[in-house]
């Protein structure tokens, strides 16, 4: 049986209804918050697995909501709304969300997004550093205990940007495509959301980098994707 815990965030208590209902009849336990403030304590409380998210509520709202979460947990989070632009998007990804949908959406398009945001990368990726841990002094990453520091600081990465990581560190040095993290990160039905990979780049480079505007790890590579030079101790 399905033990995940969904809580679902909207002030409109029609969707809250019909999301409870449908999610609880898929053997998914459900708590919902009809408010920003509502929700921040009931995840203090309930400690679900994951978090559906309305964007527009009174209140603190949703973008406010999903940083507040992201500032203690590392929990998957959805934005659900009915604003469609990529700058929504953007927004939404560099609060701290790991996906976005938008109202209206099929239930089977939802359920495959649940899916995706619960998923782990497998913990042998093709060329594994799973284990393994790499300093070079600065930077060190713990790849078995996904644990990661800066200066002897640790920093907390959300799970979409450790196995991002987690991939790059997979294949050291060479140029992976857009395509390849979206699927292997997301999950394989994506593949276009180049944005996604963008704002969690930019995000990983702030908790990796020693100067994130001159990356030295984890370079772009132009038209392509992305590379990751593992620290090494000189």
């Amino acid at each position: 049986m399905n033990t995940t815990t969904i809580l679902v965030v909207d002030d409109e208590p029609q969707l809250r209804r019909a999301m409870r209902a449908t999610l609880t009849a898929l053997g998914y336990s459900v708590v919902d918050a009809k408010s920003g403030e509502d929700a921040l304590a009931k995840q203090r409380e309930e400690s679900p697995d994951l978090v559906l998210l309305d964007l527009n509520m009174p209140g603190i709202g949703g973008l406010e909501t999903c940083r507040a979460i992201r500032e203690t947990s590392d929990i998957p989070i959805i934005i659900l709304s009915v604003r469609n632009t990529e700058r929504e998007k953007v927004q939404a990804l560099d609060a701290g969300a790991d996906d976005y949908v938008t109202k209206p959406f099929g239930i089977q398009e939802l359920l495959a997004r649940i899916r995706a945001a619960m998923r782990r990368m497998p913990s042998n990726p093709e060329g594994s550093v799973a284990g393994e841990v790499v300093s070079d002094g600065v930077l060190e990453i713990d790849f078995g205990t996904r644990r990661v520091t800066l200066n002897g600081k640790t920093a907390r990465l959300t799970p979409k940007e450790f196995d991002l990581l987690h991939f790059l560190a997979a294949n050291p040095g060479k140029p992976v495509p857009h395509r390849k993290l979206l699927q292997t990160v997301w999950g394989p039905d994506y593949g276009e959301e180049v944005e996604y990979l963008r704002v969690v780049v930019n995000q990983l480079r702030r908790k990796i980098e020693p100067v994130p505007a001159k990356p030295q790890y984890l370079l772009t590579e132009p038209w392509v994707g992305y590379r990751l030079i593992l620290p090494t101790a000189s």
